[in-house]
């Protein structure tokens, strides 16, 4: 029989032959790399048999695909692994492939321990030498919910008990036997570098009122060479863990009295008002009429929105007078009762309003993570109104705005994701058409290369959504546009065309920092709290060698103050090493030590941040360097 593979060729093969077979047909080297086929789109394992006439893809390591599916593979390493140390004392619930890693949940009464996970890693390491099969069975939902059962796998038969199809597969690793859709890697020989990470408590389904689980994260690459390097880049990312330098900096704190809702220290503010400002300054060249909404909304206005439907578990709510109220987890409804407050012409589109709204969402307590994951945030939103052809234009002006903002950042890897239609949505076909036709023009106008994320749209309209990736690969989703063709008809919105008819304008909801609390966690952890100069909380200390020259010491940091600068005098009793190296510590991105001969000839030296000694310079020559770094 012959087969299709994806250059168009055609392939000649044997009746009854597998995934392996094709590979080993179309060369050995090719069969010894092979870890998993694709076959009509679908990815099996190499031991699924292939129709006449299929399309068979070999995946390999170097394929897109090749990492989860061996981390999934890990996961199940673990799991026998786990099986062979504790038997029949533990439970096994579920153990998926994630970014970066892998986790299994167990459930037994022992705690794992640092010294246990490096029982379970031995284990693991003699499972992959002896390179034990994966081994797939198909078995009717009833016999495997029978199986399930007498193994005591309460947690499988859950899952067994919501599955409506039949068969469902199984796969078996070494005594250990999972419900499991697959594909897996041919054994486990070929998961060379693992290594278990961490352990965590986790509610059985997310669910508080469920029971405890234990959940061991672990992560598998290829290579040790590439394991190696993951392990430097999460200890590096333990070093800029932002909620330890957001204390140690002064920047921001959180208290058991408030769990959830970030304290702002005055240092922390600076950084935050400077990049309001820009914010700001960018948003004005640019057009856009900045509004504030209220938090507290009457609960009549989120069912209208749509939000009360979609969005009730995540909202905060209250009575006043006797009527429901809740507290805004968006700002859009607010900003269109603005734009429903005026009489509008087609001449005034677009029309763009922008608010540094204050929200809150209930997030639970498991999930809160230092800035990253809070209950309240401000949301650099905007809302633009326009006319159906001016869509994909005023799209494309946003994404110009996005890539300028993250570059003024020094955030230039950034990849961007075309979401679409949910399950759960509002609006018709034809408005889910023409929107997300529209956000595609404008991405192909601006030569954007994107991601397609089916059903992750918005609940009321497509999105473009804008991932940044920091200095340690990691990947921050930020900057959001979303069209939406059906919260205008919700809250009635119209505008006088040229014709004279009241028609409904088009909304563009979009942020480009996303969560203002969540880009500062990103920005501090980006550079490590070393921020860049122009957001530097402390731009420049003044460090005087001896009190004899504090009176020039005086006038430099006085000089620099009404510059504009943000600096500090350290005329503390201490010596200059110890004075510089608090400024390292504070992470002050320049320290200006003024002695007796920089007295005499009206300079200072200059030291740069985890840079050293950068020599002498006249004071007006150090401020225009500060000038131009702002300028930058």
């Amino acid at each position: 029989m012959k087969v299709r593979l994806p250059d168009g060729s055609e392939l000649e093969v044997s009746e009854g032959s597998c995934v392996r077979d094709v590979a080993e047909a179309i060369g050995p080297r090719l069969a010894r790399a092979a870890l998993v086929g694709r076959v009509d789109g679908e990815l099996v394992d190499l031991s699924q048999e292939v129709a006449p006439g299929s399309t068979v893809e070999i995946i390999t390591e170097g394929s897109p695909e090749a990492l989860e599916i061996l981390r999934h593979s890990a996961a199940h390493v673990m799991a026998a692994a786990v099986k062979r140390l504790y038997g029949e004392d533990v439970s096994f619930a579920i153990g998926p492939a994630i970014d970066g890693g892998f986790y299994y949940d167990f459930d037994l009464d022992h705690s794992f321990t640092p010294e246990d996970l490096e029982k379970i890693e031995e284990e693991m390491s003699r499972l992959v030498a002896a390179g034990v099969p994966f081994r797939r069975s198909e078995l009717d939902r009833d016999e495997a919910l029978g199986r399930m059962k007498s193994d005591g796998q309460q947690y499988k038969v859950e899952l067994l008990e919501e599955i409506d199809s039949d068969p469902v597969t199984l796969y078996e690793l070494g005594g250990f036997t999972d419900l499991c859709r697959g594909p897996h890697i041919p054994d486990s020989s070929r998961v060379p570098a693992f290594k278990l990470t961490s352990v965590a408590g986790s509610y059985w389904r997310g669910d508080s009122s469920k029971k405890m689980l234990q959940r061991v994260y672990g992560t598998a690459f290829f290579s040790q060479k590439d394991l190696a390097e993951h392990l430097r880049l999460i200890e590096e990312a333990r070093k800029r863990d932002h909620r330890r330098l957001g204390i140690e900096l002064g920047l921001f704190s959180f208290h058991e009295e408030g769990p959830g809702f970030p304290f702002f220290h005055p240092k922390g503010m600076i950084v935050l008002n400077e990049i309001l400002d820009y914010w700001r300054h960018v948003h004005r060249r640019e057009g856009y009429l900045e509004t504030r909404t209220p938090i507290l909304l009457r609960e009549d206005l989120w069912h209208r929105s749509g939000h009360w439907e979609h969005y009730r578990d995540n909202m905060y709510f209250t009575d006043i007078d006797d009527q429901g109220y809740a507290v805004k987890p968006m700002n859009c409804p607010g900003n269109m009762l603005i734009y429903k407050a005026s009489q509008h012409s087609y001449r005034d589109f677009p029309l763009k309003m922008g608010e540094l709204g204050l929200v809150h969402r209930h997030e639970l307590s498991g999930v809160l993570h230092g800035l990253l994951r809070v209950r309240s945030f401000v949301q650099d939103d905007a809302h633009i109104f326009c006319l159906p052809d001016q869509l994909s234009g005023e799209v494309a002006s946003v994404i110009d705005l996005c890539f300028e903002m993250y570059g003024r950042f020094g955030l230039d890897d950034v990849r961007v994701e075309l979401s679409t239609r949910p399950d759960r949505s509002i609006g018709s076909d034809t408005q889910w058409q023409d929107a997300t036709k529209a956000l595609e023009n404008a991405l192909a106008d601006r030569n954007v290369d994107y991601q397609v994320s089916p059903g992750e749209g918005a609940f009321y309209g497509p999105k473009i959504d804008f991932h940044i990736r920091d200095c340690l690969k990691r990947s921050w989703q930020c900057g959001t546009i979303q069209a939406d063709l059906s919260m205008p008809e919700r809250f009635d919105l119209e505008y006088t065309d040229s014709d004279g008819q009241r028609k409904r304008p088009v909304t563009i909801h979009r942020t480009v920092l996303g969560s203002l609390e969540r880009f500062l966690g990103l920005l501090i952890e980006h550079y490590g709290g070393a921020l860049p100069f122009w957001l530097a909380p402390v731009q420049a200390v003044v460090v005087p060698v001896t009190d004899e020259v504090m009176d020039y010491a005086r006038d430099v940091y006085a000089k620099l103050r009404d510059a504009g600068f943000r600096v500090e005098l350290d005329d503390r009793s201490e010596t200059v090493g110890n004075k510089i190296r608090q400024a390292e510590v504070l992470k002050v991105p320049r320290m200006l030590v003024v002695g007796r001969r920089e007295a005499g000839e009206g300079t200072v030296s200059v030291r740069e941040h985890s840079m050293g000694d950068a020599g002498p310079a006249p004071l007006s020559e150090v401020l225009g360097r500060f000038s131009a770094l702002v300028g930058e």
